[in-house]
Formats: C-alpha cells, structure tokens, sequence
C-alpha cells in the first residue's frame, strides 16, 4: 500500500482492523514519524531546521511563517495539513490518521491532543480503529491541555479554554470550555447571549 492510498482510505473513514493492510501502513508510518520527531525532540534547532523537519514528517512544504515549540509527538505525521501563521506549542500530541486540517492562524497551546482515531465499541472489534478527521478553523486558539476528539470541526475565531475535552462541533467566534465543552461565552456582542 502506498501512502497516497492509506491517506485516501483513512480521509473515507472507513475501520483499520488489526491485521490488514492499513494496520501494516499505520505501523510503517508511525516508525518513520517517531524517528523524525525523535530527531526533532532531542537536540536544539533553529527555526528554519524546525520547519524542515515538520515539513519531512509532514509531507509537505510548510510555510516560512509557521512556528512549533518542540516536543512534538505524532504517530502518522503524513495526515497533517498546516495553514499559514500556525503555531504550535511545546508538548503537543497529534494522532493525525484520520486529519487533522490546521487554518491560517490557528495557535495550538501547550500539551494539546488532536486524537483522530476512535475504536470499535464490542469488545470483539475493539483493536479495530475508525478514523474522523479534526478540522480547526482560521484563527482558532486551543488553549493548554485540551483534547480535541475525532471528528470535530472548530470553527474560524472561536477559542477552546485550557483543559477542554471537545466531543462535538464548536461554531466559529465562541468560546468553548469544560468536560465535555460546551459554549461559555460569545466573541461579539453581535452574537446572541447566553
């Protein structure tokens, strides 16, 4: 299986079952990605080399303007997709299989988890992965220690309070806190109230 078809199969959401060729692939790619963050991780870099190596880990060229304070974790790298003007905090874990579609912008804090893929309920299939993309809108701030799940969208503006878990779609200019987020405030005041 090459990349370009795990990518497509897991941006389907269709189940990764243990002992198939995708399991295989997420193995594969989470080798590679723990030896470039490895690298990443372990020694200092300046900006520009910080930027190479996301990019390898990546995929793709990101812009000039993004920034990451490292550690960084990932175990796939190759399904992340970074718009311009991100930053990325130190501590950061993104489980990415699934996408995680990053806006102009956006400000990731720190220890943040992205977790794209969930798990089959039965017991029977619970090794078996099913994958959701995590789509977080321009401008966006995820504050430290929040986990965003499967299958979220976070719209453009909207702000995510440290230590949130968000199980479900956030609109754009609000902010969401608290286990599970919920709507706290309005950005504008032209927005209804709460």
């Amino acid at each position: 299986m090459e990349i370009k078809e795990f990518i497509s199969y897991m941006n389907q959401g269709l189940p990764a079952p243990v002992g198939t060729e995708v399991r295989d692939m997420m193995s594969m790619l989470s080798d590679e990605a723990r030896k470039i963050t490895t690298n990443l991780n372990d020694s200092y870099h300046e900006r520009a080399e910080i930027r190479s190596l996301f990019s390898e880990l990546i995929g793709e060229q990101v812009d000039e303007t993004f920034a990451l304070f490292p550690p960084f974790y990932t175990d796939c790298g190759k399904n992340i997709h970074i718009g311009k003007n991100v930053f990325i905090n130190a501590g950061c874990h993104f489980q990415d299989q699934g996408g995680i579609y990053i806006g102009d912008g956006a400000q990731i804090g720190h220890n943040v988890v992205l977790a794209t893929l969930n798990h089959d309920l039965t017991p029977e299939n619970r090794r078996t992965v099913i994958p959701a993309p995590i789509t977080i809108g321009k401008n966006v701030w995820i504050g430290a220690n929040a986990t965003v799940l499967s299958g979220v969208t976070i719209g453009d503006n909207s702000v995510i309070a440290a230590g949130a878990v968000v199980t479900k779609d956030v609109p754009e200019n609000v902010v969401a806190g608290g286990v599970p987020a919920k709507i706290i405030k309005y950005i504008y005041e032209t927005e209804k109230s709460l």
